[in-house]
């Protein structure tokens, strides 16, 4: 498909073969060259700063082409692929990244073009050492958001998926503050994304009246990350029986704010219907109703796995793999059973076979939660993550047993994960996302620098 012409390139999509394909996270806007940085910004623009991309096509960068044209480009690297961040000329000014979703750097940026200030000094002379290419490591914050006994929305955390109290206070729902103000705290340590899952159903609720919605407007006002919803997307019928479908409910969620919409028990079973077809799709799912009308970069399954111990792999026709952690009765293999209603329910089937369905169907990211290990504090499950990066291309966040700095620096050395999520032990105040993120800088991986002035 031909374009305006204006610019003289064309948009390629990304080689899947060695990286996650959609690309979203947190790369780099650089108008440095040949090995020397930059000593001025460029409408806003900072060499050591990330921005905001989530896109499944780009237009290759060729040096020197754009620019004897009176094109000035900045680049960012994926891969081994150089691509144009951001291209301006004249009154013309296009960035391939989300300026509204990146920060005090994006912020910095949309003041910069509406105020014509084209070029000016860094507020410091850069080397090239000070600025690193590429896709940062996603650090995500999470907020399981519930009512309590009393009415109220709390951010809340469960052990194994059980969010009361064990002891006192009744068994009531464990409160551990408000979701707005929490939001914006984590969005102030360096949270990549804020992701809300929302885990009360709102039956009794109008649809154009559920809390979440509120929560999003309001977060969206001082909260300038990618924002994450799940819980209800589905077709659903209103409280004045008017039928609703899934992408309905993702659009008023999307005009709320969010940028992301994450599916979790719907998803299994239009999953297990796609294979009930033959692996063909239906077409009207929520995945592929919202996924066209919105791409697939919009659509997260959250998926909640559990391990069954088998003796050997032909004991189950399920796809199973050799753990190093054996079962209660020495069992040296286990497969992950998918789960539905909040981990409630488990279903005849396998987290390989979820995972490759939803792929086909149209989701742009897997959120990977394992039951066995939520609230454990000991770090994600390894080889779960490992096993769904190798039967998929579509990003994976890796998801619960994060209690300290070490488990996030653990999972991105030992598995390909595009992203890593934290909620309890950010919730409690053990760590907040910033001494995350320092340990991980630390020990020599690229992550977003958080910055507060624009």
């Amino acid at each position: 498909m031909k374009g305006l012409g204006i610019i003289p390139s064309q948009l390629n999509k990304f080689d899947d073969k060695d990286k996650s394909v959609p690309h979203i996270g947190w790369n780099s806007a650089d108008t440095s060259r040949t090995g020397q940085a930059t000593d001025d910004s460029f409408y806003g623009l900072r060499p050591t700063s990330k921005y905001y991309y989530v896109h499944s096509y780009a237009a290759p960068y060729e040096e020197g082409k754009l620019e004897k044209l009176g094109w000035t480009v900045a680049t960012a690297r994926y891969g081994n692929e150089d691509f144009i961040g951001a291209v301006a000329k004249d009154n013309v000014f296009a960035t391939q990244f989300h300026p509204e979703k990146s920060g005090a750097p994006g912020l910095r940026v949309l003041k910069a073009f509406l105020e014509g200030t084209r070029s000016q000094k860094l507020p410091k002379q850069l080397s090239t050492s000070d600025t690193k290419e590429g896709l940062t490591r996603r650090v995500i914050a999470c907020l399981d958001v519930r009512t309590n006994d009393q009415g109220d929305l709390v951010v809340t955390k469960g052990d194994m998926y059980d969010v009361r109290e064990k002891e006192g206070a009744g068994n009531a729902v464990r409160n551990l503050g408000k979701p707005v103000e929490m939001a914006k705290k984590y969005y102030e340590q360096g949270a990549d994304e804020v992701t809300f899952l929302n885990i009360t159903s709102f039956r009794n609720c109008p649809v154009a009246d559920i809390p979440m919605l509120e929560i999003l407007r309001r977060t969206s006002e001082t909260v300038f990350v990618p924002l994450t919803i799940g819980g209800g997307i589905q077709d659903t019928v209103d409280t004045d029986g008017t039928k609703i479908s899934a992408l309905d409910i993702a659009t008023m969620y999307f005009k709320s704010g969010a940028d992301k919409v994450s599916i979790g028990s719907n998803a299994v079973i239009a999953a297990e219907e796609y294979y009930a077809r033959g692996s063909k799709l239906a077409g009207n799912t929520a995945i592929e109703s919202i996924s066209s009308a919105y791409g697939n970069q919009a659509v997260v399954v959250s998926v909640d796995p559990k391990r069954v111990y088998v003796q050997s792999p032909e004991s189950t026709p399920h796809h199973a793999i050799k753990t190093s952690r054996p079962g209660p009765n020495g069992e040296e293999y286990c497969w992950y059973q998918c789960t539905i209603k909040g981990g409630r329910e488990g279903r005849d089937f396998d987290v390989r076979q979820l995972v490759t369905a939803v792929e086909a169907m149209g989701a742009g990211e897997i959120l990977l939660n394992c039951i066995d290990q939520d609230g454990s504090n000991s770090g994600f499950d390894l080889e779960l993550i490992n096993d769904v990066k190798d039967a998929i291309n579509i990003p994976v966040i890796a998801s619960s047993g994060a209690g300290n700095p070490g488990h996030f620096e653990e999972v991105f050395a030992r598995t390909r994960t595009d992203a890593a999520l934290g909620a309890g032990m950010f919730h409690r105040g053990d760590y907040t996302v910033k001494q995350v993120k320092d340990h991980l800088q630390e020990k020599g991986l690229v992550v977003r620098p958080f910055e507060a002035d624009i």
